[in-house]
């Protein structure tokens, strides 16, 4: 039987004790153990104090109950709940024997010293959340009944409004976490701070960065003054702010702090000598070593003596690709090309690099490339950049911004040409363009989908270990039609055509953007062709209400399986068009390059909100007469620039090689989008012989659930198949490990140094207060924006501008109903811009935190000419 212990000193724990003394008790501990490191003594109130506590109330497992069903952003309703948990805990008299072990614990310290009192949960201070601020610490409490009235409050601050609304937002169950509370002896500093080890604005890990104020740290934690603010590199200090200290917090000798008024003639000085902040930082490098991680110190000084009072995990610093050696490198994100900026599960990021045509490297749940090779050779470096900012001017600027600094990217010997070492971007005249043959597109997808029915026929004999061999072949048959060098020619031939008409007609004519007009209703563009498609779904709907009524009302997944809707009248037709649909497009989905995302066709709810919109938006006909409508206006705009051409001296052969260009265009700029589509049919093949073999796995006792494989490497599954084994561990730590991935923002560029390098337009050609961004599909539009971060939540009117983070693909069906496109991520040739012109939609790609600057509702004008979004009074 487990003794319980109510109290423990300092002394006697270690960070592997969180259960026990919550984070914060385990980091102390921890830190007090490494030779060096000063840190306050003290003991930590156990989380069995705690338990015994709540136990004696139990109208607090109700109201728990009640809290954890609550939805985050209902903030009176928690504020309410919230504030009756606290009242019930403070009630609570604290037992005899439980206070008597933690007097007898003050009594070893001194009972009238004074003390900190401070909240310790068992999710705190971890490597995936560090609950900074969520709950209480209380400074320079004198005397027992203080103290235990102090713990109290601590254990009640479990159940702050900020510490339950941060729990449910990042998923964490109220019941797995425990309160324990750190007593430590007071310190009254000359002056106090924090200490990071990296750098926590640009993430750069060999920059560290030192805050401080005189007095008390709570000076600068609540706000009350500005820190001084020095950055030290390689043991010196490369840059310092000092700033006005007009305000200190100060410890009261009887208990208490207050504010006090800095000496006029200190205000300025610094806090800290440059010696002393290079010997704090010593001490910050110590500590991380001993963590294994960049961590977030809060530190104090007392007769020139540094002591330690916390220290937590920067949990905000976006992980840095393992390369096994310590050369400078330069990583470009994978996701800002694919348009998807979303951390990946551990499945599906081995099945992208096992299939992808360059190497790549995983962080964060995020996919790089490592661009070092093309940026140190001098005879690939200008034409690498050339492609990249044609692409993404922030990315370029990002990489300018590194190369600038002179000796982080190494002057290399020109390395062998590499057709493709950047996802997407292939060296221009790298191949030749193919010929405008129309037929060469017709035959590249024919093989494309005689490879994708051999698959489907031959995996279904395959199971257990033999599965995981054939689908390695699979995977190299893969690449091999996707480097099908024909592949590659038709390709490229409609990206420099596109090149070519815009950059030639601009000079030409002085006509921006030519390309967008041109390009109108293209044939072969699978993606273009599955929005319109769902237009003709819609008008199998239209007619019959009953139907239109049952869909308004769906929630189960499987709706089109079930009986109700053949029942209906045009039930039958209903429900046979969204099949054929599905047939076709189900394999696709948001964020489609990471095998386990739910498919279409694993999710068909997802459609029936568009399919509604397109029913009410349009008439009947839409998608034809949408078709023939840009057909018409590219035929158009093709006469307009041929006679315009003629005009001019030498005007003939400008019309005969702009002519040339159109008809390559038209022939090759649609097929770009089929190598993404056979990719990801064939992953839903893959797919779902994967969740095959799950199943057999769950129903062996192997696997708790079917998903739970998308936690492990294709590698580490194929190990489990074999062996019928699996570590629960790992899975747990991946799941975890997913859910602090998910609040990371993926950086365009990242250096070994782990520093996000932001990019810059660097334009002054734009109006006051407009947001600036890439010009992707010419034309100005003004309407209302819709800020939509989830297919599935939208609902669009005629004339909407879809604002959104990125769009892949799966987005494709949303265009047919909006007038104008903004997105944060995008490119010139990224899906959303090539499906945007084949639309004919004014779009504005890459601007930065257009989802918080643009509110649902507002009214904009997209400039799509030009690269910028007004918002209007």
């Amino acid at each position: 039987m487990r003794v319980e212990r109510y109290v423990l000193d300092l002394q006697e724990v270690d960070e592997t004790q969180v259960a026990v003394v919550g984070g914060k008790g385990a980091q102390l501990g921890g830190l007090s153990r490494i030779e060096g490191i000063r840190v306050p003594a003290g003991f930590c109130v156990t989380t069995d104090a705690f338990r015994r506590i709540v136990a004696e109330a139990p109208s607090i497992d109700e109201r728990i109950d009640q809290l954890s069903g609550l939805n985050p952003d209902d903030r009176e309703a928690i504020r309410t709940l919230s504030a009756e948990i606290r009242s019930t805990i403070e009630g609570i008299a604290i037992p005899g024997d439980l206070a008597a072990a933690i007097t007898g614990a003050l009594a070893r310290f001194g009972e009238q010293a004074a003390y900190a009192v401070r909240s310790s949960a068992t999710a705190e201070d971890l490597p995936t959340a560090s609950f900074a601020g969520q709950q209480d610490t209380y400074l320079n409490i004198v005397g027992p009944a203080a103290i235990l009235r102090h713990i109290s409050q601590c254990w009640a601050s479990m159940f702050t409004e900020r510490a339950v609304t941060y729990r449910q937002r990042n998923g964490i169950d109220h019941r797995t976490v425990q309160m324990a509370v750190v007593v430590q002896q007071m310190v009254l500093p000359d002056a106090a701070g924090i200490l990071f080890t990296a750098d926590p604005v640009t993430g750069n890990r060999k920059v560290a960065a030192v805050d401080a104020g005189f007095g008390l740290g709570e000076a600068l934690v609540s706000g009350l003054v500005n820190p001084d603010v020095f950055k030290v590199r390689d043991g010196e200090v490369v840059a310092k702010a000092i700033a006005a200290k007009q305000r200190a917090v100060h410890a009261l000798p009887a208990g208490g702090t207050q504010e006090v008024t800095v000496d006029p003639q200190r205000q300025g000085q610094p806090t800290l000598t440059d010696a002393q902040v290079v010997r704090l930082v010593q001490l910050g490098r110590r500590i991380e070593a001993h963590f294994g991680r960049p961590q977030d110190i809060e530190w104090c000084l007392v007769d020139d003596e540094f002591q330690i009072v916390q220290s937590r995990p920067i949990t905000t610093l976006f992980p840095i690709p393992k390369t096994g050696d310590s050369e400078n490198h330069v990583y470009l994100s994978v996701g800002h090309q694919q348009m998807m900026t979303d951390a990946m599960k551990p499945l599906g990021v081995s099945v992208w690099q096992l299939t992808a045509m360059a190497p790549m490297l995983e962080a964060g749940g995020r996919l790089f490339v490592d661009a070092t090779p093309r940026l140190a050779s001098p005879a690939s470096r200008a034409g690498f950049l050339e492609l990249v900012g044609r692409g993404d001017p922030l990315t370029r600027d990002a990489l300018e911004t590194v190369l600038a600094r002179g000796d982080f990217v190494p002057t290399l010997p020109d390395a062998p040409p590499n057709r493709s070492q950047f996802i997407r971007l292939p060296t221009p005249g790298a191949s030749a363009p193919a010929e405008a043959d129309p037929a060469i597109v017709a035959e590249l997808i024919e093989r494309s989908q005689a490879s994708t029915a051999a698959l489907r026929r031959d995996i279904r004999t395959k199971t257990g270990p033999a599965l995981f061999d054939f689908l390695l072949e699979a995977f190299a048959e893969q690449k091999h039609v996707l480097g099908d060098p024909l592949n590659m020619q038709a390709i490229m031939a409609g990206m420099e055509a596109t090149w070519w008409l815009n950059d030639q007609l601009q000079e030409w004519l002085g006509e921006k953007n030519a390309a967008d007009t041109l390009t109108l209703s293209a044939p072969d563009n699978v993606t273009s062709e599955m929005g319109l498609a769902l237009l003709d779904v819609a008008d199998v709907i239209r007619p019959h209400p009953e139907v239109v009524a049952f869909l308004q009302g769906v929630e189960s997944e499987s709706f089109l399986d079930e009986d109700e809707l053949p029942k209906l009248a045009g039930g039958t037709e209903a429900r046979d068009a969204i099949e054929a649909y599905l047939d076709r497009y189900g394999m696709r989905c948001v964020g489609e390059i990471d095998i386990t995302r739910p498919r279409w066709r694993e999710r068909p709810t997802t459609l029936v909100p568009v399919i509604l919109d397109n029913v009410r938006n349009f008439e009947p006909g839409a998608a034809a007469r949408r078709f023939e409508h840009g057909r018409q206006q590219a035929q158009q705009k093709e006469h307009d620039v041929l006679s315009r051409l003629r005009a001019q001296p030498d005007g003939e052969q400008k019309a005969d090689r702009a002519k040339r260009m159109i008809d390559q265009v038209r022939s090759f700029v649609g097929y770009r989008e089929y190598p993404k589509y056979n990719i990801i049919s064939r992953y839903f093949v893959y797919k779902q012989a994967l969740l095959e073999e799950a199943e057999r796995l769950v129903r062996a006792d192997v696997l708790a659930e079917q998903e739970d494989i998308f936690y492990l490497t294709f590698q580490e599954l194929h190990e489990v198949v074999r062996t019928n084994r699996v570590d629960g561990r790992l899975i747990q730590q991946r799941k975890d490990a997913f859910r602090s991935y998910q609040a990371l923002t993926p950086p365009r560029v990242l250096t070994s140094d782990g520093e996000a390098v932001a990019g810059s337009y660097r334009r002054d050609d734009v109006p006051a207060g407009a947001l600036v961004g890439l010009p992707v599909s010419a034309g100005t539009v003004e309407g209302r924006a819709r800020v939509i971060l989830d297919m599935a939540q939208a609902d669009l009117d005629a004339g909407d501008i879809l604002v959104t983070v990125c769009t892949d693909p799966s987005w494709s069906p949303l265009f047919v109903g909006i007038t104008g496109l903004v997105t944060e991520v995008g490119g010139l040739m990224t899906h959303g811009a090539v499906i945007a012109r084949e639309y004919g939609l004014p779009a504005v790609v890459g601007v930065q935190q257009a989802t918080r600057l643009i509110r649902d509702g507002q009214r904009i004008r997209v400039h799509g000419t030009d690269g910028y979004v007004e918002i209007l009074p």
